[in-house]
Parts: C-alpha cells; structure tokens; sequence
C-alpha cells in the first residue's frame, strides 16, 4: 500500500533519444532519394532546405509584429536586439542565406513554378500553425518546461529547500542533541511525508491513530523577510507498529498544500492528472536539490506515500516503521553519539556484534613535543652484517 519502488514511481528526466531517432530517420531518407535520383539531389535538397527556412523566417516575423507592437516597453524596454533576440534564431536566418547563395553561386535559378511551389508551401505552413496541428506535442511542451526548471513544481521545491530546509537542518541538529540528553530519538533525521494525492492534514493522527504528538523541540529564531525573531518549530511523535514504540521528528511537506489548493481552482487550469505529476516532479526536484547540499546531507528522509491506502487505517505507522527500520542499517552521522577510532593492529575482539580493540591505548598528550635524532655524518662507512662473518679470523689474515 506504501510506495516502495520509488524508482518505478517517479519519473526520469528525458532523454534525447527523439533527437537521435530523428536525426538517425533523417539521414536513412536522404540516403534513399539520393539513391533514387541522384543526379540532382544537391540541388533539389537545397531547394527544399531552404523552402523549410523561409516558412519559419515568415512565421517569426508574424512573432516579431505582436512583440513590436504591444510588448515592446513592458517587456523589453523598448530594446530592439532583444525583440530580435527573442523572435528570430540566428542560426536560422544565417543558414537560410547561406543556402540562398550557395543555390544562386551553383547556377541554380528559380523558376516561377519554383517560387510558386515556395507561395503553396508557406501558405500551408502559416495555416497549419495557427490551426495548431504544428505546434508542439504535449511531451515536447513537458521536456521544454522541464529543461527550462518552468514547472509548478521547480518553484516550489526550490522555495521548500532555501526559505526553510537549507538553515532549519544545520540549526536542527543543535536541537536534536539537546533534546537526546534526556530523551533519545529513534532517529535524528527530520521525516519529510509527501503524499501523492497532496492532502497533507494538520495532524498525523488524522490519518493513523498510531501516531502520536509527542512534544515540540526548541523554537528556532531568525530574523527573515523583516520579521524579527521569526520562530520555526518541529514536532516529535511517537509511532506504534506491532507493540513497538518509535520517535522521530515528523512533518508534512507544506508546498503541497499549494498543489492541492490550486487542483481545486478552476481558474489555475490544474487537474488531479496534472496535480500527481507536479506531485513526483516536486519530489525528484527536491531530492536532487538536497543531495547536493552539504548542509542538509544526512540530515532528512523523504518519505513518498501512496494515495490508494483506503481499508488500511495505520498505513502511514507502517510506512515510519519500515524506514526507520532501514535507517538502523545505514551508517550516518549521528549527534548524539561520540565516534572513536578503531586500531588497526593488535588482538581484536567481537563485542555485541562490533570490533574493538582488546589491548589499552595511550592517551595521546595535547602538549606539543620536540624529538631529536643522534646526528650522524653523511658518509657512513661499510658494516659487515653476514652470519658467519667472524672477527678473529678476518685479525689473522690481515
């Protein structure tokens, strides 16, 4: 009932496997018209090259009329190389006069069937168009939102992870040891549930009646945004599974109240469809930002939920169990406990399934020390070190 493959779940980023195929399909047919006539097929391939060039060319300049005309202050400040910039590709006008005088250096000269052919082509160009039945496909429209961080989802993670994770964490830590010197934790990590329909309640125990507020750790105050002394505070709760009894620092990611609401509104145009995709976007986005951050390394859990739980009341109590049952099995840095270097030499017993040293180690002193060698002079003179070498004998025979 709980998301366990995750990697099956959450979405990859794209591939250029389209590119490739395209390009790969693209050499494939100019190999079969040239095999079918190739007598003329730099000239005719030019023609046609330069035909595609100037259906976009006119396109972009129906781009550059709404740009001049309406958003020339507003967006560009009435910057012309921008309004360019923005409307036109260089390479594309550069590569559609390079062909031009390639064709008119090769001797090639339009006829008025040529140009006409020209006319019918970039009528049906600017036709279909502004139908749309040449505009972008919905996962072109994805990859581009994608590539460019333009999604919902992209804004919220990067919110989530520099307005409260990126200085919570660290400081957490703090807090964390404080708090274990009289009670410990499972688990010194903060668990981050996102729950993929976005409902996120205001108390867990809606949800499983196995977890229980505990207590608040101590407020962390900063001065942000212009308020002074601005208090963020994090929850222990206590999680029951099978008879046994487990604490940890637990919360709801809260940008995915924003998806949830927004699915809600009509005017934002965002569908449950729509609302489950930002949902895994926002958690590869988020795991990659904080994967990166030295600050938050070993200091989170990201716990995916699965929407479809009904019939099983303690979903969410099993999900923290079996995730705090994984964290016994990994090796982080825990707060809480001091780690001492083990000897590399020396009988080495087995103590409650660790290895430790049998043998008392010296204390080592903090006062600096000086040591001196015997000084020796740089010409050393031969010594005979052989078994049988025997000084009487070597007397005799000199």
């Amino acid at each position: 009932m709980s998301v366990m493959g995750e990697d099956a779940l959450v979405p990859r980023a794209r591939s250029r496997l389209p590119v490739m195929c395209a390009a790969g399909l693209g050499f494939l047919t100019l190999a079969v018209a040239w095999l079918l006539d190739s007598d003329k097929f730099s000239e005719r391939a030019g023609i046609i090259a330069f035909g595609l060039m100037l259906e976009r060319f006119i396109y972009c300049i129906c781009l550059l009329a709404e740009e001049l005309l309406f958003h020339s202050r507003q967006r560009y400040h009435g910057r012309m190389s921008e309004i360019f910039r923005a409307c036109f590709r260089g390479s594309g006008i550069l590569g559609m006069c390079a062909i031009f005088l390639m064709l008119m250096l090769g001797g090639v000269s339009f006829s008025v069937e040529q140009w006409s052919h020209f006319n019918l082509m970039c009528a049906g160009y600017m036709l279909l168009n502004s139908l749309g039945v040449l505009g972008p496909a919905p996962v072109e429209i994805s990859e581009i939102c994608e590539a460019k961080k333009m999604n919902v989802a992209h804004g919220l993670a990067w919110s989530f992870y520099i307005g409260y994770l990126k200085f919570l964490l660290p400081a957490l830590e703090v807090n964390v040891r404080e708090y274990s010197r009289r009670e410990r934790l499972s688990s010194p990590r903060l668990h981050i549930l996102l729950p993929l329909n976005a409902r996120v309640p205001s108390k867990p125990g809606e949800e499983d009646t196995n977890v229980v507020f505990h207590e608040n750790l101590p407020d962390l105050k900063l001065d942000r945004a212009g308020v002074r002394k601005r208090s963020y505070t994090n929850s222990v709760y206590k999680i029951t599974h099978n008879n046994e009894t487990f604490s940890c620092i637990l919360e709801y990611a809260t940008p995915l109240l924003t998806l949830y609401q927004m699915s809600q509104e009509s005017s934002a145009g965002f569908g449950e469809r729509e609302r489950k995709q930002q949902v895994l976007l926002f958690y590869r986005t988020l795991s990659q930002i904080l994967d990166n951050s030295l600050e938050c390394r070993n200091r989170y859990r990201l716990i995916l939920l699965n929407d479809e739980h009904t019939g099983d009341p303690h979903y969410l109590s099993r999900e923290l169990f079996q995730n705090l049952k994984q964290q016994d099995g990994e090796i982080f840095m825990d707060p809480t406990n001091e780690v001492h270097p083990v000897p590399e030499e020396g009988p080495v017993g087995n103590c409650n399934g660790a290895l430790r040293a049998t043998f008392h180690e010296e204390p080592m002193s903090d006062e600096p020390t000086l040591m001196f060698s015997r000084p020796q002079s740089l010409r050393s003179e031969p010594v005979e070190t052989t078994d049988y070498f025997n000084p009487s004998s070597a007397m005799k025979q000199n």
